[in-house]
Formats: C-alpha cells, sequence, structure tokens
C-alpha cells in the first residue's frame, strides 16, 4: 500500500483491525487443542447425514456424508494428515439395501456402527475420511 493510503487511515480503524486479527489468533490454538477421540472398528459414529452428487453429469452418484466431531482412526490412519482429525466421513454404498438404509436419515442425524474406516486418499473424495463397511444403529 502506497504511504499516502496508510497515513490517511483513521486510527480507530487500525485498533480495530489489530484488536480483531490478535482475537483470531487466541481463538484458533483452542480448536487445536481439542483431543480427537479414538475410532475404533465397530464403534459408533454419530452426526449429520448430507447427500452430495458426485460425478460427472451423464454419470453421477450419491454420495453420502456424516458431519461428526473430530475423531482419530486407528492406526497407521491416525489424525488423515489433520489437525484435529477427520470430521467428515464418506458412508460408502455397495448395495440397494444400504442405500435404503440410509435415505430416511438424509439431512437428519444417524448412528452407524463403522466397522472399516480409512483416509480419503483420491482427488474426488469430498470426505475426510471414509467408512467401508458398516450399519445403521437404532437409536
Amino acid at each position: 500500500m502506497p504511504s499516502s493510503v496508510l497515513k490517511s487511515r483513521n486510527p480507530l480503524f487500525a485498533g480495530a483491525m489489530i484488536a480483531v486479527i490478535c482475537a483470531g489468533c487466541l481463538v484458533a490454538p483452542s480448536r487445536a487443542a481439542e483431543k480427537a477421540k479414538l475410532l475404533h472398528a465397530g464403534d459408533v459414529l454419530s452426526g449429520g447425514l448430507t447427500a452430495l452428487r458426485s460425478g460427472p453429469k451423464k454419470a453421477r452418484t450419491i454420495v453420502y456424508q456424516l458431519t461428526s466431531e473430530p475423531r482419530r482412526l486407528p492406526p497407521p490412519s491416525g489424525m488423515c494428515d489433520l489437525e484435529t482429525g477427520p470430521e467428515t466421513f464418506q458412508i460408502v454404498t455397495s448395495s440397494d439395501a444400504e442405500v435404503s438404509a440410509l435415505k430416511p436419515f438424509i439431512g437428519k442425524n444417524v448412528s452407524i456402527k463403522a466397522n472399516e474406516m480409512s483416509c480419503a486418499q483420491a482427488a474426488g473424495q469430498m470426505s475426510d475420511a471414509i467408512v467401508t463397511k458398516w450399519s445403521v444403529v437404532n437409536q
């Protein structure tokens, strides 16, 4: 910025900007300090379920995503190269029965028993982690 622009600014505005930046610095470490709970195979994963369209227009598929609190996956996956661990989990469906089990919960909270999971690694995956073997838990 030219020095003439900096000199013409209101000192109250500059002070307010510094306060906002400092407040952001103080809030960020508290999020990183949260300890993600370990998610073992067979544990229950709960959160909001959304359905997303994925793929090219002519071959679109529905992808199910569960948003939960940060969790730590079993080794070797662990935190999935994230500071707090994965929060979004892609629920992989392999049959029409699994799709039918998830459909009533779209837009609502659901609990699933996660039997097999890993970190997302492919470029097209929209979630932090993937749950490949699972079952819906009745609440």
